[in-house]
């Protein structure tokens, strides 16, 4: 789907019927609450593997990143999702969660998919290992668009302590969902921030520039 494309009315739909059902389940007193459901920015192919991945036997070989916490818009940094309507309005739903606090979450999903990359390994705080080059990241908008897309746009920052020079990367990703179920906006999160982890990556290692942004 072309991220630009309007969401169709079935979509629209769709999606105004969960919202209305989650109020209806709430305004009901006698009815159970509805179950919360838990979603992570962390792949699954990650997730299976040992944090720090697959790396080169001599830690001379590698480089050491440290990521600075993120930084988020104060809105939707919490576990609750906090979604755009198709009218334009937000909702925040408490039935659909991160399993932490959004800036934890990308964090840890940076954190993983940089540490299971050849040569790169992490310098977690508190241990002796310096980093090489810390990394911190600026995210401005977050946005969920069930039934539409997924959008994180930004600034990351390397600041490699050989030379002090500091390199600076705006980035918009736009990932669309295949469904208006919010495990398909989850989803489209998570290709999100592995687009944005491995453009990182790529810097880190001096094999790319700043890579271009997607379509606004």
């Amino acid at each position: 789907m072309n991220p630009s494309t309007p969401p169709s009315p079935s979509r629209r739909l769709s999606f105004v019927a969960v919202i209305a059902g989650m109020a209806a389940s709430l305004m009901n007193g006698c009815a159970a609450p509805p179950p919360t459901h838990w979603h992570t920015l962390l792949p699954a192919e990650l997730a299976a593997t040992k944090p720090t991945g697959a790396q080169p036997a001599s830690r001379s070989e590698t480089l050491s990143v440290s990521i600075a916490p993120v930084r988020l818009p104060a809105q939707v940094d919490r576990a609750q999702w906090l979604v755009r309507l198709p009218d334009g309005g937000v909702a925040l739903l408490e039935q659909e969660r991160w399993a932490s606090p959004l800036a934890d979450e990308i964090r840890l999903a940076l954190a993983a998919a940089l540490a299971a990359r050849d040569g790169l390994v992490e310098a977690p705080a508190g241990t002796s290992l310096q980093p090489a080059v810390r990394v911190a990241v600026d995210i401005r908008r977050f946005e969920s668009l069930p039934g539409r897309e997924a959008r994180i746009a930004g600034t990351w920052t390397l600041s490699p302590a050989s030379d002090g020079r500091v390199s600076r990367c705006d980035f918009l990703y736009r990932e669309s969902t295949t469904s208006a179920g919010f495990d398909a906006i989850a989803d489209a999160h998570v290709r999100a921030t592995s687009r944005l982890a491995a453009a990182i990556g790529d810097g880190v290692l001096g094999r790319a520039g700043c890579p271009p942004a997607d379509s606004r």
